[in-house]
Parts: C-alpha cells; sequence; structure tokens
C-alpha cells in the first residue's frame, strides 16, 4: 500500500478562474457608460427677493405689479386693463428708467395673466423682470 501525501482530488485545473468574468463585468460596465443619456431639462430661473427688503422700499423702486384672485392686474394701487399694461410700464420705465418689474400673483390666479405681464414688460424695455411671493 501505498500512501500518497497532500489532499485528495486537487489538481490545478479545479481551481475556478474569475479573469474572464471580471473582463465581461468590465466591458459591460464600459457600455452602459457610453449608451447612457444624460437630459438637461429646461426650466425657468426664479430668484427670490431678498428678506431684507421692506415693502415700502421696493414700492418706491420698483415697478410693482400685481394680479388678484380673479386675474386682475393692479399697478400702484388702481385696476388696469389686460390691453393697456404695456403703456402703463412705459410710462413708469419713463419716469425711472433704472427700475425692475416686479410681479406679485396671487396663489389662485392663472399663469396666463401672469406671462401675460412678464411679455408686456419685456415689450415696454424692461427686462430686469422678477416674481415675487404675496
Amino acid at each position: 500500500m501505498r500512501r500518497v501525501l497532500g489532499k485528495v482530488g486537487q489538481n490545478e485545473e479545479d481551481e475556478i478562474d474569475l479573469t474572464p468574468m471580471l473582463d465581461v463585468v468590465f466591458i459591460m460596465l464600459i457600455f452602459f457608460i457610453v449608451t447612457a443619456t444624460f437630459v438637461k431639462e429646461i426650466g425657468l430661473d426664479v430668484n427670490s427677493p431678498d428678506k431684507n427688503n421692506t415693502p415700502q422700499d421696493a414700492d418706491k423702486q420698483s415697478i410693482v405689479v400685481q394680479v388678484t384672485s380673479r386675474d386682475r392686474i393692479r399697478i400702484r394701487g388702481r385696476d388696469v386693463d389686460y390691453r393697456s399694461v404695456r403703456a402703463n410700464i412705459e410710462r413708469l420705465h419713463a419716469e425711472n428708467p433704472e427700475a425692475p418689474v416686479v410681479v406679485q400673483p396671487h396663489p389662485e390666479s392663472t399663469t396666463d395673466i401672469m406671462i401675460h405681464v412678464m411679455d408686456a414688460a419685456r415689450q415696454a424695455g424692461v427686462y430686469n423682470v422678477s416674481i415675487a411671493a404675496t
């Protein structure tokens, strides 16, 4: 009887070679990185006003356009017709050329009126238009 030293049945061929599996994983990783689509979303940049400014100071140095809950437009405390917003903004801009337009929409007002006021301000030559919460 002859004894063989070492473990019985263990050869070099019994070990699992992980190199091909790692190659496949790296190739899949490269494939997913190359085929990934990067979407750039389109949106509006809205800057909220500073909380340090008082409303009285804002009224003196800016053209404030308020939109009520029933989609009525108010400039300097008086109701303004939908079609005459541009003319009123032009007049106030002529008085104070550095004054920005601040739109204060009511939460229940429609977006259509707010966009109309912003477009009228742009047509009147005022490009510094911002939105403020009421």
